[in-house]
């Protein structure tokens, strides 16, 4: 099989794009007030990390109400910014009470990234992340993502292009450890980014090649943040709150972002900051799980922007349910549910019958 990080590098390839009628359907959200207001990076200012198809609008306004401090969109195509792909500007949806927020871009070529910061800043929006951390094939064959890495060449040119875009500052950039073992590019890449202006840097510390696979290298954050003088936010296996204020007191970084942990519980926002506090978090009960689930299902009906919120929602509410009994069932139960009233019916008829305290 090709290796991603090896494919050339044409500039030129995003000219064919879209058509004159797709493009008439794009929309670009003007960025809410308070978009340009100042990042938090501290041990008690736990982010939301960037979650393809889940950190949406609903679901962030819900990490927020239970103290998520700073959240990162979806991945957003530069390509598909800047040549207006239909369906790019929902992903950019956002309110007031949903800031700050960092719009993460993944794209390869340089002016193609440019461009979409440009266009963004244009809109309000202030601050930005490129992701050079994403292993998924798709995204890696088209020389982004995580290819990023294995092209320190290209991956700087990419930074520098949307730096000379942005306000001093307003970028990070999201790491891996390198494609594999064999090529490891930290903290060479992470010292150059930092010399080239980035803001601060997220590094989840395993390989490409290792996806989410084996155990992250929490040693390698401790290594980067000894060398580094901008923020490093640490991400990779912060499965629990407990994870993530081992994770920053063993690594010394800045701050940290929740990934599959905030997916299975978003309350884990509210648990890291009383562990933060020297506080034992609550214990799950009954009402808090029912009061997160309604929450989220209110903001989902309210701010979901189609009728994918549905479906979206179909998937996510049995996770929070994961460690109960039935859970099968309730996930046959709502693949079947057609409306909002169903879903919430059968929500309500699992939760009683879970025999939680």
């Amino acid at each position: 099989m090709d290796d991603p990080a090896k494919k050339p590098w044409r500039p030129g390839a995003a000219a064919a794009m879209l058509g004159p009628a797709m493009r008439k359907r794009f929309f670009l959200p003007a960025a809410p007030a308070g978009a340009a207001g100042p990042l938090p990076f501290a041990a008690d200012a736990p982010w939301l990390a960037p979650l393809a198809g889940y950190s949406d609008l609903p679901f962030r306004l819900l990490c927020r109400h239970y103290g998520a401090a700073v959240c990162v969109t979806e991945m957003v195509s530069a390509k598909g910014l800047v040549y207006k792909s239909p369906g790019t500007g929902e992903l950019l949806r956002s309110l007031p009470e949903d800031q700050p927020l960092v719009v993460q871009l993944f794209g390869a070529e340089p002016e193609v990234l440019g461009s979409a910061v440009r266009t963004l800043r244009g809109a309000g929006y202030a601050w930005f992340d490129c992701n050079m951390g994403c292993s998924v094939p798709k995204v890696m064959r088209q020389g982004a993502g995580a290819a990023l890495l294995g092209d320190a060449e290209r991956a700087l040119a990419c930074a520098r292009a949307m730096i000379a875009e942005a306000a001093p500052g307003r970028v990070g950039f999201k790491l891996r450890l390198g494609i594999d073992r064999e090529r490891m590019v930290l903290p060479d890449l992470a010292l150059r980014l930092e010399d080239a202006g980035a803001g601060w840097l997220t590094l989840h510390p395993r390989t490409a090649r290792q996806g989410f696979g084996g155990s992250a290298d929490w040693e390698e954050i401790a290594r980067l943040a000894a060398r580094l003088s901008i923020p490093l936010l640490a991400s990779g296996d912060l499965l629990t709150a407990q994870d993530g204020i081992r994770c920053l007191a063993e690594t010394g970084a800045t701050a940290l972002m929740y990934a599959r942990g905030a997916l299975h519980d978003p309350a884990i926002f509210a648990a890291h900051l009383a562990l933060s506090r020297g506080e034992s978090p609550p214990a799950p009960d009954a009402a808090a799980l029912r009061a997160m689930i309604g929450l989220h299902v209110r903001l989902a009906r309210e701010h979901g922007g189609s009728a994918g919120a549905l479906l979206k929602m179909r998937s996510l509410a049995p996770r929070y349910v994961r460690f109960l009994p039935g859970v099968r069932v309730l996930r046959q139960r709502l693949c079947r549910c057609t409306d909002w009233q169903d879903l919430e019916t059968a929500l309500d008829e699992f939760l009683d019958s879970a025999g939680l305290p």
